[in-house]
């Protein structure tokens, strides 16, 4: 019998937690609900989810330690995937309601901005314009996924430091909504999504059974 892959959905009070369990499950994960922090650093795949204002999200995550969590799973080689806000506070900073200093995990550098377009928030589906060789989109490349936001990050600002090329660097996925902005990234362990893979179908479910196959 083969062993289902253990997923810890962290419990840190922002909403739609369920779908994402129902999301994976659906996927053949074994999934568990909880803000435990030994549970949530030991399982095979931690999923961030987060819904609503960055700041909030940050202060919810760190109120039960799961910045920490997140940087000790991957300092040990552990997956981490971002979902929506959980997507955007892997990033630095937020300048959501005109605050200039909300600070993220900042795992990747960028600054979260308000999207310059004429209808916000970006709701509904959209096509990704995923890079080649590409893990979490492979077989959908070419579907649409369901978003729900006003911001996003609008510039890729990792640089590959000289001396740092054992390791690949990032995969970024693109959508566009009044701009360009990053709808995924692909880096080693750490992965995110700005849209909703649990809300986005057939497509969704085989992007979310893509991550779980890595773990």
């Amino acid at each position: 019998m083969t062993r289902k892959a253990k997923v810890v959905v962290l419990d840190y009070g922002s909403g739609n937690v369920r779908s994402a369990v129902r999301a994976l499950m659906r996927v053949g994960a074994d999934v568990e609900l909880t803000a435990d922090r030994a549970r949530a650093e030991g399982c095979d795949g931690l999923v961030v989810p987060g819904v609503g204002a960055f700041a909030a999200v940050a202060e919810q995550l760190r109120a039960v330690r799961g910045d920490v969590i997140v940087d000790r799973r991957l300092a040990g080689g552990r997956p981490v995937l971002g979902i929506c806000v959980g997507h955007q506070v892997m990033f630095e900073r937020s300048t959501e309601h005109g605050q200039e200093h909300v600070e993220g995990l900042g795992e990747w550098p960028g600054v979260v901005e308000r999207l310059p377009a004429e209808v916000v928030p970006h709701m509904g589906w959209n096509t990704v314009q995923p890079p080649p060789g590409t893990v979490l989109f492979a077989g959908v490349e070419h579907e649409r996924f369901y978003f729900v936001h006003s911001f996003a990050v609008q510039r890729w600002e990792f640089v590959e430091r000289q001396g740092e090329h054992r390791q690949r660097p990032p995969a970024v996925t693109w959508a566009d909504h009044g701009a360009r902005f990053v709808a995924a990234v692909e880096n080693g362990v750490l992965n995110a999504t700005q849209f909703h893979p649990e809300k986005s179908g057939d497509a969704g479910a085989h992007l979310l059974e893509n991550w779980v196959a890595t773990l």
